[in-house]
């Protein structure tokens, strides 16, 4: 079977079943989500919940352009795994050891084909509540094609919903706030900083919290 059609399949018949009927998902700005790509998605990581959120937001018809960046030493260690990440969770493994000319390319190739990436800035899942520092692996890929727009996003909530090492996903709402898009900026530390000043913002608006570093 195609792998479009495989995950088009577990998007109807999985994510969206549990994210919209068994969760639900609180949406604030829905209007800045780009209709089409190619687009680079940006958010703050607390749960394996994230991913499966971020997906639901794009329709159906849109499932079999959007990838999920993820760590290529976790995603495929072994064939079932890699088989599953690859062929219904359509992600694009990076590796994290580093030694690569352009650990990026796939993620290149995908937005120069009108694509949309997903990346968790943070690297990993953090603490909740938390906001690690951010890598700059978005800022790398945004000079290779700066006329991309970045769209960031703060989830909150995902990880009550699915904890580390639960299997089963608690029925809880997630709150989803999209930001303002973001261009390429020449200068590497002042554009992570904005991107880290907008998620704040976002968590803010999403949460009520004051900003922290």
């Amino acid at each position: 079977m195609p792998k479009r059609i495989l995950h088009f399949l577990f998007s109807l018949c999985i994510v969206w079943p549990v994210m919209w009927l068994w969760l639900g998902l609180r949406i604030k700005h829905r209007e800045k989500l780009p209709k089409r790509g190619p687009a680079i998605v940006v958010a703050n990581h607390n749960s394996h919940m994230d991913v499966f959120a971020l997906l639901s937001l794009f329709p159906l018809r849109q499932q079999g352009n959007i990838h999920p960046v993820a760590a290529a030493d976790y995603f495929l260690r072994n064939k079932q795994m890699a088989w599953f990440s690859l062929n219904i969770l359509n992600i694009i493994p990076v590796s994290r050891k580093g030694g690569e000319s352009n650990p990026l390319a796939l993620c290149e190739q995908a937005l120069r084909a009108g694509e949309t990436v997903i990346l968790f800035p943070e690297g990993t899942r953090g603490e909740p509540g938390v906001m690690s520092p951010l890598k700059s692996g978005v800022w790398y890929l945004s000079q290779a094609l700066p006329e991309v727009p970045i769209i960031p996003i703060w989830l909150h909530g995902t990880d009550q919903a699915m904890a580390k090492g639960s299997l089963i996903p608690l029925p809880l709402f997630i709150d989803v706030t999209i930001g303002d898009a973001l261009h390429f900026n020449q200068d590497k530390e002042v554009s992570m900083s904005m991107l880290k000043e907008q998620l704040l913002a976002l968590e803010q608006q999403t949460t009520g919290s004051h900003s922290h570093d």
